[in-house]
């Protein structure tokens, strides 16, 4: 005989976001058989539904939209009764309301010169931290050696090189210095000399080498390469951000294996250079700085089905907290954004600057599609375990790490970001790859959220962490900064967002992050590969 189940309030065990939803996102694991009470009906659990999943509380045919944040997240496979839990199984990808013209379309009520639409914190009362002044005039959060290679094949010396300066004692005459880096990578060569894909990296390892977070830099090439240290230099305009000087300007380093002599004399010669570049390096200083000299830049990976209610709403909202600083917010991942892009052109200071995002969204149905993929192949089976069905669903979560404020401007990859208030960058969904293109453009600070517990680092820019429920800040206490989880329990989200920008704030200012704390950081530098291997 089956026991009976106690009936259970829709609001006591889920979360209907809005009114006009057809899902709910249970907060805990639901059993099958449980009766749910919804305003006037009553229902029966289909299934046993996980935490962080949805069930349907209305009724769906074949081919019909299914809403989750007031908007569509897929279409049923199947027909769907309340009580049943929607998932893969019977919700799928379908062409939503966010890509195309649609997009374009009114209202369009930030079109308009964006000036005013923000609420500024007066000058005199904004917020100070304490961060190196670059010659440049930008403010770095922490102060790095960088030895780049402008290839792969000299890695494995960048490497040697880094590793002569391990540990406290090889650093202990250089206090103000973080750390010496490595910069390695997969590419450098097999390219298309000039083509996209070059300038890309370019671009990349440019941004690298003159980052307000690096103190100084040297690059190291094997001498056969395509892209030749000197042409990096030339190209770019390669000047890093401490070695301006009144009058003249001084490149990098250079080191070219096949004309030093072969990898142990480019090792040594290496780290002699780099001693050097350590002695300049810590004349630096943390002084006062205004909030507004920061630009953050934001991330979510392996989300799961609170991901999009907790941590990236809250985050969203520190991050209009940056924005009345007067500083940077940048959002990321083009193809977490795919779906939900008309929730940002319609915040667009300009068409023109909603029409560079549709363009990004049309380019990547391309790109994805001449390998024969889509772009709802993007969530993972991990974001699926945790919730996420569509990358519908996952970027309308995603995209609430923007916050409300006015979308500035829309960058390339790895393009030095030069306006301030909320930006976006194009990167892929990748985690590594996706960071690896904001600390070029110029990120000082990088804000992650995770459902699943990414532990992603990255060196030189530190990592904020933030979970988007209590178990996984409790299953990992040394790899979680901040539980916003704490809002499924009744924390109000605005105090959430608080600790987070304060907690920026703190780590701006020297405070190392878990991931730091660790020593994480150093392989998750992934410049990314648009073309062809010859």
């Amino acid at each position: 005989m089956t026991q009976r189940r106690e009936a259970q309030r829709l609001q006591e065990v889920a979360l209907l976001l809005r009114e006009e939803d057809d899902v709910a996102v249970a907060r805990r694991s639901l059993e099958k058989g449980t009766p749910i009470v919804h305003g006037s009906q009553t229902f029966l659990l289909k299934d046993d539904i996980p935490a962080g999943h949805k069930l349907a509380v209305r009724g769906h045919r074949v081919g019909e939209p299914l809403r989750k944040y007031g908007q569509i997240i897929g279409f049923a496979t199947k027909d769907i009764a309340p009580g049943d839990w929607v998932h893969t199984h019977n919700l799928g990808f379908g062409k939503g309301e966010g890509s195309g013209e649609a997009a374009l379309q009114p209202p369009l009520e930030f079109c308009t010169e964006g000036a005013g639409l923000v609420d500024y914190v007066e000058e005199a009362e904004r917020r100070l931290f304490k961060g190196y002044r670059r010659a440049d005039g930008r403010v770095g959060t922490r102060n790095y050696v960088a030895i780049i290679s402008t290839v792969n094949c000299s890695a494995s010396t960048v490497r040697a090189i880094a590793d002569h300066f391990r540990g406290a004692e090889a650093l202990r005459d250089f206090p103000e210095v973080d750390g010496v880096i490595p910069l390695i990578h997969k590419s450098g060569c097999g390219q298309h000399l000039g083509g996209e894909d070059y300038k890309q990296l370019q671009r990349t390892l440019a941004g690298f080498a003159n980052h307000p977070n690096v103190g100084g830099c040297l690059l190291v090439g094997l001498g056969c390469e395509v892209n030749q240290p000197d042409a990096l230099v030339h190209n770019t305009g390669l000047v890093p951000a401490d070695r301006i000087a009144i009058g003249h300007v001084e490149p990098p380093p250079i080191f070219v294996i096949q004309e030093t002599g072969g990898v142990r004399k480019t090792t040594l010669a290496g780290i002699e250079a780099t001693l050097k570049l350590l002695r300049r390096a810590n004349q630096a200083r943390r002084t006062d700085c205004p909030v507004s000299e920061l630009i953050v830049g934001t991330n979510c990976g392996g989300s799961d089905g609170n991901s999009g209610i907790t941590a990236n709403p809250a985050l969203g909202l520190a991050g209009d907290m940056f924005v009345r600083q007067g500083a940077g917010w940048v959002l990321a991942e083009t193809p977490e954004t795919y779906g939900a892009e008309h929730l940002l052109t319609r915040r667009a200071v300009s068409r023109e600057v909603a029409e560079k995002l549709v363009a990004l969204m049309r380019w990547w149905e391309w790109y994805t599609g001449i390998w024969g993929a889509t772009i709802d192949a993007n969530p993972t089976p991990g974001n699926k375990k945790g919730g996420i069905t569509t990358i519908y669903e996952k970027s309308l979560g995603a995209v609430a790490k923007a916050g409300s404020t006015p979308l500035v401007d829309v960058y390339p990859y790895a393009a030095r970001i030069v306006k301030k208030g909320l930006t976006f960058m194009d990167t892929p969904g990748y985690d590594p790859v996706s960071v690896t293109g904001l600390v070029a453009g110029g990120c000082n600070l990088i804000a992650f959220t995770t459902g699943r517990g990414s532990c992603l680092g990255f060196k030189p820019t530190p990592v904020l962490k933030i979970a988007s429920n209590t178990p996984l800040y409790e299953r990992m206490p040394e790899d979680m900064d901040v539980n916003a989880g704490a809002i499924l329990d009744g924390v109000p989200i605005e105090d959430v967002a608080r600790e987070i920008f304060e907690a920026l704030i703190a780590v701006a200012s020297g405070k190392k992050t878990k991931s730091e704390l660790q020593g994480l950081g150093e392989d998750e530098f992934a410049p990314w590969t648009l073309g062809p291997v010859m």
